[in-house]
């Protein structure tokens, strides 16, 4: 019933998005701010910090994008957005992009008339119970409620996964992670079930977090990406190669630290001159100065920096790179070639 109101709330502004989606490079020059829609707050991906400036791994992306168009990371508009309300907000004009942890699908990139541009994290469904429970697979779920956020993939496939089993779940609904931390914590689910990445994410920021688990078994294929609306080819050209130069370059080795000595003038590797700019004319092709994958890159950093600083085995999330290494390192990260 859920994932049926909010594909006919979508479908209802369908003759919104068509309009809205014409011209958004254009949209976001004249306005010299790009409107990105994030997370409520998910420690490491988006979320304000003390100073009540938004960072993190998704943040670090729309920082990039307006790098790359704007000239400057801080030219964004953090618009937050839950699970329901999310694909609403893009589809109106709401926001320019989506960067908010969302699943990569069949019919979010066709029946709601969405364009995903990339994947910038690969992910897995799974499940974060209380230690104390003494359950070790999800499979000793049966008769548990379940704290599960509406509007997402995540109710899908906990649906499948327990009727596969042949077990059954009480489900809690909740709209926020927020939400879903408080109703967890207070004992109103036995388990909360959402992306592995974001259990992660949730456990960091508990009192005590190991006084809590996260079950063994991803029970799906949950590839993470900013999307974009449908008509503006554009437009999710300009997010799309962001996001691969910043895959791109971590494998040549280009950072924060090196990218304005390389850009200073050619090297000896053609496709890093491409991509940096010193040489071709690639800016051109997607209505951009030459340099915006310098500016893209010198904003946060390449994706191994973002990584590392926002959600890595040094922050308190303590996630891995896991699939999310290189492909030269047996992760699935892949750039295509800058030429």
């Amino acid at each position: 019933m859920t994932k049926t109101i909010l594909l006919g709330a979508v479908a209802a502004g369908g003759l919104i998005a068509g309009a809205a989606a014409a011209a958004t490079l254009d949209d976001v020059k004249e306005r010299g701010t790009l409107n990105c829609g994030v997370a409520t707050g998910l420690a490491g991906f988006a979320a304000p910090n003390a100073s009540g400036e938004w960072e993190g791994f998704d943040v670090s992306l729309c920082r990039a994008v307006a790098a790359a168009v704007l000239g400057d990371p801080s030219a964004v508009e953090f618009v937050p957005t839950t699970g329901k309300t999310r694909f609403t907000a893009l589809a109106s004009g709401e926001i320019d992009m989506l960067a908010r942890n969302t699943t990569w699908t069949f019919s979010r990139d066709n029946d709601l008339n969405f364009e995903f541009t990339g994947i910038n994290y690969y992910d897995g469904q799974g499940f974060m119970v209380p230690t104390e429970l003494g359950v070790t697979s999800a499979l000793d779920l049966d008769g548990a409620t379940v704290c599960v956020q509406t509007g997402t993939t995540t109710e899908l496939n906990l649906a499948d996964f327990f009727r596969k089993n042949n077990i059954s779940y009480e489900p809690v609904p909740i709209e926020t992670n927020a939400e879903a931390q408080q109703q967890y914590l207070a004992g109103a689910c036995d388990t909360y079930t959402t992306d592995a990445s974001g259990l992660a994410a949730t456990r960091a920021t508990f009192e005590n977090p190991g006084d809590h688990v996260i079950l063994p078994e991803i029970i799906s294929k949950e590839p993470l990406g900013p999307l974009v609306r449908h008509g503006d080819n554009e437009w999710g050209d300009i997010v799309r190669w962001t996001l691969n130069a910043l895959i791109a370059a971590e494998e040549m080795g280009v950072n924060s630290t090196n990218v304005a000595d390389m850009a200073s003038a050619a090297g000896d590797s053609p496709e890093i001159n491409r991509m940096l700019g010193t040489e071709g004319n690639l800016g051109d092709m997607i209505g951009l100065p030459n340099d915006w994958a310098v500016k893209a890159i010198q904003a946060n950093g390449n994706y191994g920096e973002i990584f590392e600083k926002t959600i890595g085995e040094n922050t308190p999330i303590g996630l891995s790179r896991g699939l999310n290494a290189q492909w030269t390192d047996g992760g699935l990260l892949y750039a295509p070639p800058f030429r």
